[in-house]
This record gives C-alpha cells, structure tokens and sequence, in this order.
C-alpha cells in the first residue's frame, strides 16, 4: 500500500495543477488585457503562445503511432465475437448520443430563441473566415472515401476532400447560393487537405487487427510487436502530459487575448452563448448520466470526478485527437481493460462528436433567426441529420466544426459566407466546452462498454476487481449471457 500513496499523489498533483492552468490561464489573460497600454500585436501572441504551441505539437506526435497501435494490438488480442460485441455496443452508444445531442441542441435553440433578441441590434463585423462552395452530397462522399486511403503514409498527413471549380462571375462569391449555374453541374476535383485522416487510419488498424487475430499464432509476434509499441507510446504520453499545466497555462492566455471584443460575448452573442452552454452542460451530466446509469445500474458523477486531468486537458488544447492519449492513460488507471480502452477511445475521438453536433444544430438555427428565416419541420429534420453526420465528419482539431458548418448551413439555405462570422467571436470558447462534452462522451463510452463486456471478458466488476475466482466468472458470465 505504502508504494501506491505516492502515485495516488502525483496523479492528484497533476490534475490540480492543469486545472490552475486553465484558470491561471484565463486570469493572467484579462489582466494583461486590462492593463496593458497598447493591443497586443499577433506576433507578441505568438510568442506567448510558443509554450503551449510545442506541448500540443508533442500531443498531436504520438496520435497516429498511439492510435494505430492501441487499435491493432486491442482487436488483435479478442476473439473476433467479442471484438463485434463490443464494437456494436461502442457504436450504439456513439450513435445514441449524438442523436440525442443534436436533437436537444434544436430543442433548445427553439425554445429559447436566441436569434430572435440578437436580430434586432446584430451588427456585421468583418468576416476572416474563407468559406467554400459544398454539396451535402459530396461531403458525405468524402467521408466514405477517407475511410479507405489509397495510400496509408499519405493518410498520416492528408485527408481527401472534393473541391467544386467555380468559373469566373457564375457565382456571388458572398453567396453560393445565388449563382447562374447549379453547383451540382460545377467541375470539381478532389484536393487533399494538410489533416490527418484519422477515420481511415482506424478503419486499416481494425482490419489488420482482426487478421492477426485470425491468424493465431503466426500472428502472434506481430501481436507482440504492437503490444510493445502501444506501451512504449504510453509510456511517452505519461512524460508529455506532465508539462500539460505550463502547455494549457500559455494556451489558454493567448487565446484570451485574441478575442476581439468582450462586449460582443455578453451582448449580441449572449443569449446564443447562454444556449449552447445550456444544452453541453444538459447533455453531459443528464442525458449521458440517464444513459450511463441504464447502462451500469451506477451513477457516473464519481467517474467523472476520476477524469478532472482528461477534462482539463481537453479543455486547454481543444482538440478530442489531442487528448486521446491522455484519455487512453487514465482510463487504464481507472481499471477499464485495456482491450476495451484501446478499441473505444481512438474511435469515439474520430467518429463521436456529440458537442460539435449539438452546437452546429443549434449555430444554424440561430443563424436562421437572425436572418429572420423560417424553418419547417421537414428543415429541422433536415438539420438534425446533416448536423450528425457533419460532426462525425469533423476533424478532432480546434475549431474543425467551423469547416463542417457551411454543410450545415447549406441545409437551411443561408451561405457561409457573412454568416459564419456572425458566431467567430465565441466560436473559440464554445469549441473547449463542446471539445470538452466530446472526450467526456468517450471516457464514459469505455466505461460503458467495459461493464457490458465484463463477463466476457472474465472480470466481476469492471474496472474495479479484476482478480475473480472461477464460481464468480461462472454466475457473471450466466448473468450477462443476454448480452
């Protein structure tokens, strides 16, 4: 007992020093910006910035290594009815509550009716966002595509997307919707875009994982090789986010003095902010709570507390793919099987998207109303679905949701242009909060899914005891034969 205190300890001293980060962070902030006599130009935050930009650098390093070989040696080393079982648990929960946020996200944004109040005294502001023409169409083909990449190295580095060819004076570069030729007969090609194709890389580390399993013991040093990469990566990740505190500290200062104007986040942007806050907060700690509790007959505040250093981390970087290794590590120590952990968390941070969707659900109707556009039923429906699929098609890098909202608002007939701009100024703190719901989604999907599959996996109380005498498996596994 003695030898664990002191990593108790550390563990406890991590997480509250990431926390004073994030806080210390936006208090040094507003105290610069208070006191200083002149702006702050962007090279001067740039250079406050250059900290935390290495340690998100350091992050961002061990996804694609960290991802491939948790995945692998994960599905690799179940039998391949346990990986489907536990897939289709993992995209049953991932499905169900996206639906659910995206479906709150537009009940509340009705209800509330923020755009309506901000119509009324909204004023334009310059637009520093290049919007570009989209099919709906083409984005959920792009999203297929990436699933399967031509050529795996090209994927660590690029992701496909189609690009529409506009001619010269067809369309009103301020509204593509309000051109002489329909987008859908416009040439278009397709361009590779400087993100990581996660969805791809995750669908190959799933296919060459259930060929090792497949292959039994021929497979079996190539298992072993993966095993080894994926703790050696761990072991990095563990070094890295000891400097998380000091990286979110420089980050979350530097993004606090970006902002152009405060009085803009509390005046016409208020009631919109006061909204998607609302349905996160709603989201995260009731709907997933409900879910969580039918789920494991317990309550998830206790594993939530658990996971303060994840929460905090997701917070400061803004990035779910960011924070996957940090996820990945405290969930080990929370218990869950690292077979589950390795096959959960690099999908829910690819495919699982549950604040983004509910924020552009909600961004798009509030947009709508403050151009005063009425939507129908049959829009709504149409929001809901496009919103889903636009946050699974989102990269899990700050602010990636701004890019899949011209698909959302597409939807409900508004051009991206000069109404993107319309939501710039709180879209950088909004993205923390909805980044944050995201990675908490995640961690508790593995819990979920851990405690669904514990009698196959030969464990009593997932994530507690995992030493179990044989009469116990026998009467756990009985119990959980229904599933």
């Amino acid at each position: 007992m003695a030898r664990c205190k002191p990593k108790v300890n550390r563990h406890n001293l991590l997480t509250f020093l990431t926390v004073v980060g994030v806080v210390g962070g936006t208090v040094c902030g507003c105290i610069i910006r208070a006191t200083a006599t002149s702006k702050w130009t962007p090279r001067q935050i740039m250079y406050l910035e250059f900290p935390g930009d290495l340690f998100l650098r350091m992050l961002k390093a061990l996804i694609v290594p960290l991802l491939m070989a948790s995945v692998i040696s994960a599905i690799g080393s179940l039998d391949l009815s346990l990986s489907k079982k536990i897939a289709i648990r993992s995209i049953a929960y991932y499905a169900t509550t996206t639906i659910s946020a995206v479906i709150l996200g537009i009940f509340l944004v009705l209800t509330i009716r923020p755009g309506v109040s901000a119509s009324k005294n909204f004023e334009e502001t310059e637009d520093d966002t290049q919007a570009r023409p989209v099919l709906t169409a083409d984005t959920l083909l792009d999203l297929i595509r990436n699933l399967f990449p031509p050529n795996l190295v090209q994927a660590t580095i690029y992701q496909s997307q189609t690009h529409l060819k506009i001619p010269p004076g067809v369309c009103d570069p301020t509204n593509f919707n309000n051109c002489t030729k329909p987008l859908q007969d416009m040439e278009f090609t397709e361009v590779y875009e400087g993100t990581t194709n996660v969805l791809g890389l995750v669908m190959f580390s799933i296919v060459f994982g259930i060929t090792i399993g497949k292959m039994g013991e021929q497979g079996a040093p190539l298992l072993a090789f993966f095993d080894a990469l994926s703790e050696a990566m761990m072991m990095i990740t563990g070094w890295v986010i000891w400097l998380s505190p000091l990286g979110v500290f420089f980050l979350v200062t530097a993004q606090v003095l970006k902002i152009k104007s405060f009085a803009a986040l509390v005046g016409q942007l208020g009631m919109y902010f006061f909204t998607v806050l609302l349905g996160l907060f709603i989201h995260g700690f009731v709907t997933l709570s409900i879910i969580y509790f039918v789920c494991t007959r317990t309550l998830p505040f206790k594993t939530i507390a658990g996971m303060s250093q994840v929460l905090a981390t997701a917070f400061g970087t803004a990035s779910s793919s960011a924070t996957m290794p940090v996820t990945i590590r405290t969930m080990d120590k929370m218990g869950v099987d690292p077979r589950v952990t390795r096959f959960v968390i690099p999908i829910g941070a690819t495919i699982n998207m549950d604040g983004t969707a509910l924020y552009e659900a909600v961004a798009a109707i509030f947009i709508a109303q403050i151009r005063q556009v009425q939507l129908g039923f049959g829009q709504a429906v149409a929001v809901c679905v496009t919103a889903t699929a636009a946050s699974i098609g989102a990269a899990g890098i700050p602010q990636a949701g701004l890019v899949t909202m011209v698909m959302v608002l597409d939807t409900v007939g508004l051009p991206a242009k000069n109404n993107i701009v319309i939501i710039i100024a709180v879209d950088w703190l909004l993205d923390r909060f909805r980044t944050t719901i995201n990675v908490m989604c995640d961690a508790l999907a593995a819990k979920i899914v851990d405690h669904m599959s514990a009698g196959e996996l030969g464990r009593t109380v997932p994530g507690d005891k995992l030493n179990a005498e044989p009469h116990e498996l026998v009467e756990i596994a009985k119990n959980d034969s229904h599933l």
